[in-house]
């Protein structure tokens, strides 16, 4: 069912290329133009050709994903949800829920219109709402597509990460990070450069993009080249310098990009489920849990105020809306430890103020 669906919204099928599991050593098929496969034996990731990153066209031929046609709302995001159910994945429990209470809280304090929220879970009939491979790299062309000043974007994406060997020498710590698909083991995963490439670049000048990653090894999943995080030696949010040793750009066109994400070791933790459907992920309740208590705030103290209720809110769940009504406790899935933020610039994080 997930293979046809992924080419029920694709191109048609190609021959793959062979590849040896840096891990295991098992053979691996990589699909045309994947740049890292998934092993199924051993789930590490492997980069395909073992060379430099590529920098062409990411995203294939596009059709239109139906019910959003026509038209370009100022507000749009791109929500994304994924338990990896039926899957050799680990199935996580909290990503669904995670979406549902992001569109909520679009919708109701920050006037987007239900619209222009596309929402990618495994949960969807529609096979165009699959978050496969393919269907996400839609997804992101979708949202920053004839992007104009004044556009205020979002993409969230709650699920698994991983990481793989960086071989242009670009990544200081000398590994790539990425998201998981739902066909991530089929498909391979999509890299942060990927990412960049596909929402950062073609942001011009005027346009906001806020992104919002839920997942393991996902800090620097956009490739943005500033990172603001607690310094333990002072005390305090300090920036840190994260530019490509090469001096690759990895800039917008002039617009702003700002990820919301966390450091992570990444080990899950599950001990706070009472059942599959009653859960949400611990960096997205502190996210939307921050931003509710206090509507009107600067991006350092939501992240000073995301920080305590990750250390001190405990395992309970209380979130506003229909959603947050049923999701009675908090999952850590991506074993996430502090929230941190990285931009395509560098401001005033303690007098600029958040607003998406």
């Amino acid at each position: 069912m997930q293979r046809s669906a992924a080419m029920n919204c694709g191109s048609g099928p190609a021959p793959a290329t062979m590849v040896r599991c840096r891990q295991c050593s098992a053979s691996v098929a990589a699909p045309p133009g994947a740049r890292a496969v998934q092993c199924m034996q051993c789930c590490c990731v492997t980069r395909v050709g073992g060379g430099g990153r590529q920098h062409g066209a990411m995203v294939p031929a596009m059709r239109p994903i139906p019910g959003f046609g026509g038209g370009r709302g100022k507000k749009r995001a791109v929500l994304v949800g994924i338990k990896y159910t039926n899957t050799r994945a680990c199935e996580l429990r909290g990503p669904i829920n995670d979406v549902k209470c992001m569109r909520y809280l679009l919708t109701e304090h920050f006037g987007f219109a239900n619209d222009w929220v596309l929402i990618l879970t495994d949960e969807e009939r529609d096979p165009c709402r699959q978050p496969t491979k393919n269907n996400i790299r839609m997804a992101m062309h979708w949202l920053v597509q004839g992007c104009s000043s004044g556009d205020s974007l979002v993409f969230q994406f709650s699920g698994a990460g991983v990481q793989v060997p960086d071989c242009s020498g670009e990544e200081r710590d000398g590994m790539d990070e990425a998201i998981c698909p739902l066909d991530s083991f089929q498909q391979g995963p999509i890299l942060d450069d990927e990412i960049n490439q596909a929402i950062v670049r073609p942001l011009v000048h005027g346009v906001k993009l806020h992104a919002i990653v839920d997942a393991c090894h996902s800090a620097t999943v956009l490739d943005l080249p500033y990172q603001c995080t607690f310094s333990k030696q002072y005390g305090c949010l300090r920036w840190r310098d994260e530019r490509p040793l090469n001096g690759a750009f990895k800039g917008t066109s002039g617009g702003q990009a700002v990820l919301i994400s966390g450091s992570s070791n990444g080990k899950t933790q599950m001990n706070m489920m009472p059942g599959p459907d009653a859960t949400v992920g611990a960096m997205t309740h502190s996210f939307i849990r921050a931003v509710e208590c206090e509507p009107r705030t600067t991006y350092g103290h939501l992240l000073t105020s995301m920080r305590t209720i990750m250390r001190d809110g405990g395992g309970n769940c209380n979130l506003q809306g229909p959603a947050g009504g049923c999701v009675r406790k908090v999952a850590n899935f991506s074993g996430v430890e502090e929230p941190q933020l990285s931009s395509a610039c560098k401001f005033d994080i303690h007098r600029e103020p958040f607003c998406m």
